[in-house]
Formats: structure tokens, C-alpha cells, sequence
């Protein structure tokens, strides 16, 4: 078979990590490998190669010469092939199959879409864990084979692929860790399920920009489908409802999300957002990437009551709970009818209020826990910009508003037609009416009034110097 024309693997390796572009280093960390070469070999002792090779954007399009990368590249363990030309897997499986320690791989925005990957080249994959294909349009039959082939893959990103649905594999994938499928056309929660089925130990799950539009399962499905899911963003999807929030507690080991930009928190203040998310995921120890202290936990959930203390009487969150003789009465002979009555009201009831968005779970837990509280007051900490003060001068009283932010010299040239004084004649005194002592006398010209705490009501004297 010909090799596609263009640059190798091997060229552009040569070329930027020749001497002249990546000098030898010594000194611990820096992480150079300067390989053994094979006797003859027209590179011997010149490339010096770090651990992490990083090739994106150089017009690859093939492997190039299999011996020179097996001689050179024995150590690496971290390779970045990304925006490059390589179209054909067996090109791929070239380079990967003699880079024997190679753990991470990145292949995002090559046309591999162009040809089929084979198990016989997935197999030369097995020792990657780190594995990205944002923006290959690799499909999903590609995805199922690299599953079957890479038996420690632990983090996967199918970013930008423009999947519309999910396709299950035969056989589930246990050990994958991390799922980044952002930025795709995902927007039923049937097909997202199906990601649990096939991650059963999926720790985090990155959805965003996929516009999902409602979690539609039942909670202990959801409990099932991601018994290990611990972290899952939700950023920029299409989630309308809290019911959809609600049902994030279901996921049994889940610690942090991410909600940002969803229409159903675009009528709220950037707090009401936060303290009311907060306040509905009891056991979520991070939101959106800041973690959420216990003081915050206690003021978002105090402040929960208090943002429906005012709601109508029908519009009330409440907790549904199902009697506690119900699950008593499954199975006993005789009495299926009234546990089938029973289980139809509650699925009955639900469904009416699901309906009408008035489901809050935590409500009447958190008034157990904190009582009804009164909304708070509205207290201005502000501090005060002016003040009405009367100025008493030659027998004479005025009532004059006064800046409290401008200085006493200000005041004197404020007072000055007032009085009918000089600036520079003036003495000036301050005398709070609910203090025990005596007039202060204003002698520094650029101290600020707001200093000697001036309120309504106080006064200020004024006399001329020459008395």
C-alpha cells in the first residue's frame, strides 16, 4: 500500500525536537529521554525527546518510518496528535503500536471519520487510559470498538461529533472514570440514560452545551443507572423545571454540579440562583465550581423558607409521602386491592402537582428543621450622605442640609454667604444634641464632616473670629 503523501509522524518529530528548536536540558523534572538508536540510523544522537510529545497543528498525515518510532519514542507516555491531517487508522496504529508506554492520546480534529477503525488496529490502543476524539465525528461504531480494544480506559472525550443519539455496545465498559460528550445534539434523557448502561462506574459526566431538556426517569432508575456518578455538569442545558433539579438527589454518591445557563434560573438574581439550588441538593458539596460551606448550606436553606413564606396557600411547595402501612400491604394476600388504590392516588397526586412545577422536596423538611421564618429586614448599612442641621449665628437659627462627605473648610465656604462671614473669620462648632458633652470645635479645615458623626438635628455653631 502506498503511504499517503504529506508530512510523517517522523518528519515533523525530527523537526521540532531537533537540537537547534529543543535543546538538551539536564536537571531533575525536566523529563528528556535521549533514546539508543538503531546502529545506522541517520537521527542517532540527535533528537532529545521529552515524555510528553506535543505535534498538533504540523499537517501529519502518516506514520513515516516504524523503526526510527519505536527507537525514539520507547518512553513516551503522553502523545497530542490534534488538528492534524491523519485520515486513516492504520496510520494511527502505526505511530500508537511503537510508543509502548503511551497512556494519553489525543486525536481531536483529524478526518478519521474517512475510514473504519478494525479491531486488529483498536488492539494497538490497549494501553491508553486518557483518550480524546473531540471533534474526529468518530462514530459510534468506532467508539464500541476502541471500547472493546482498551481495557483501562479511564476517561474518554467524544466532544463536538455531532451525535444526535447514543448507540449502545453488546458489552459495557467498567472501567471508564470521566465522560467530557460536550458541545454535542443531545437533547432527550433517553438517550443520556443509555450512558449509564454503558459506564456503569462512571465518576463524572460533562454534558454540557448538549441542551438537554428534561431528566425524565424515576429516582430509583436513576439510582441504578449511576450508582457511582459523583460529579455532573449540566451547564448551557435545556433543564425547564426543579422537578429536574429535584431528581439530581438521586444519584446516590453525587457531590458536585454544574448548572449554569439554564432557562429555568434565568428569571432568578444571581443569589436566588445560587441559595435556592443550594437549598434543594442537601448533599452536593460543590455548585459550579465553588465549594458550598455549611454556613452556606444553613443561609441558603434559611433563605429557601423565607423566599416562599408569601407564596398562595396552593402554591406552597410541599412533600408527598406515601403512607408508611403502603409498603406493608404489598404482598399480603388479600388486600392488593387497596395497596393498588393506594399507589395509583399517590402516582395520581404526583402527577397533578409535577404538572403544575409545584413539587419542592426539601420544604417541609427544612421548616422541621429551622421553623417558618419571617422574611428579613431590610436594613440600609449605607452610611448617611447628608444631613438637616441647624446653624445657630448672631441670635439667628437656620435649618441647612449639609454634604456629610466634604470637608470642614467646604462647610465654611457653604455657610459663608449664610453668615455673612470671611472664611477665614469663621469658628466653627459641632453639638450633638444626644451626647453629654459640650460643642466640638471644628478647627481642622480638611477633616471630612461624616467623621464627627454628624446626624438630623444636630447643630452647628458659628462665630467670628474678632469677637
Amino acid at each position: 500500500m502506498d503511504q499517503p503523501s504529506g508530512r510523517s509522524f517522523m518528519q515533523v518529530l525530527c523537526e521540532k525536537y531537533s537540537p537547534e528548536n529543543f535543546p538538551y536540558r539536564r536537571g531533575p523534572g525536566m523529563g528528556v529521554h535521549v533514546p539508543a538508536t538503531p546502529q545506522g540510523s541517520p537521527m542517532k544522537d540527535r533528537l532529545n525527546l521529552p515524555s510528553v510529545l506535543v505535534l498538533n497543528s504540523c499537517g501529519i498525515t502518516c506514520a513515516g518510518d516504524e523503526r526510527e518510532i519505536a527507537a525514539f519514542c520507547a518512553h513516551v507516555s503522553e502523545l497530542d496528535l490534534s488538528d492534524n491531517k491523519l485520515q486513516d487508522w492504520h496510520e494511527v496504529s502505526k505511530i500508537v503500536s511503537n510508543v509502548p508506554q503511551l497512556e494519553f492520546l489525543n486525536l481531536s480534529s483529524n478526518p478519521l471519520s474517512l475510514s473504519v477503525l478494525e479491531r486488529t488496529c483498536a488492539g494497538s490502543f490497549s494501553g491508553v487510559r486518557k483518550l480524546v476524539l473531540n471533534n474526529s465525528k468518530a462514530s459510534w461504531e468506532t467508539v464500541h470498538t476502541i471500547l472493546q480494544e482498551l481495557p483501562d480506559l479511564e476517561e474518554l472525550f467524544l466532544c463536538l461529533n455531532d451525535y444526535e443519539t447514543v448507540s449502545c455496545p453488546s458489552v459495557c465498559c467498567h472501567s471508564l472514570k470521566l465522560l467530557h460528550i460536550t458541545d454535542n445534539n443531545l437533547q432527550e434523557w433517553t438517550e443520556i440514560r443509555k450512558l449509564g448502561v454503558m459506564f456503569p462506574s462512571l465518576d463524572t459526566l460533562v454534558l454540557a452545551n448538549n441542551h438537554v431538556n428534561a431528566i425524565e426517569e424515576p429516582a430509583d432508575s436513576l439510582a441504578r443507572l449511576f450508582p457511582n456518578l459523583r460529579s455532573i455538569s449540566l451547564h448551557k442545558s435545556g433543564l425547564q423545571s426543579w422537578e429536574d433539579i429535584d431528581k439530581l438527589n438521586s444519584f446516590p454518591k453525587l457531590e458536585e454540579v454544574r448548572l449554569l445557563g439554564i432557562p429555568l434560573l434565568q428569571p432568578y438574581t444571581t443569589e436566588e440562583r445560587r441559595k435556592l439550588v443550594v437549598a434543594r441538593l442537601p448533599s452536593v458539596s460543590k455548585l459550579n465550581g465553588s465549594v458550598v460551606t455549611d454556613g452556606e448550606r444553613e443561609d441558603s436553606e434559611r433563605f429557601f423558607i423565607r423566599y416562599y413564606v408569601d407564596v398562595p396557600q396552593e402554591e406552597v411547595p410541599f412533600r408527598i409521602r406515601a403512607p408508611r402501612i403502603i409498603p406493608l400491604l404489598q404482598g399480603q394476600p388479600g388486600l392488593q386491592g387497596v395497596f393498588q388504590d393506594s399507589q395509583a392516588y399517590i402516582k395520581r397526586t404526583l402527577s397533578q402537582k409535577e404538572k403544575r412545577g409545584r413539587i419542592l422536596w426539601w420544604y417541609h423538611e427544612l421548616i422541621t428543621k429551622y421553623g417558618k421564618l419571617e422574611p428579613l429586614a431590610e436594613v440600609d448599612l449605607r452610611p448617611q450622605s447628608s444631613a438637616k442641621v441647624e446653624v445657630h449665628f448672631n441670635d439667628q437659627v437656620e435649618e441647612v442640609s449639609i454634604r456629610l462627605d466634604q470637608t470642614v473648610a467646604e462647610l465654611k465656604r457653604q455657610l459663608k454667604t449664610l453668615v455673612q462671614l470671611p472664611t477665614s473669620s469663621m469658628l466653627l462648632y459641632y453639638f450633638d444634641h444626644e451626647a453629654p458633652f459640650g460643642p466640638e470645635e471644628m478647627k481642622y479645615s480638611s477633616r471630612a464632616l461624616h467623621s464627627f458623626g454628624i446626624r438630623d438635628g444636630d447643630k452647628i455653631f458659628v462665630e467670628s473670629k474678632t469677637k
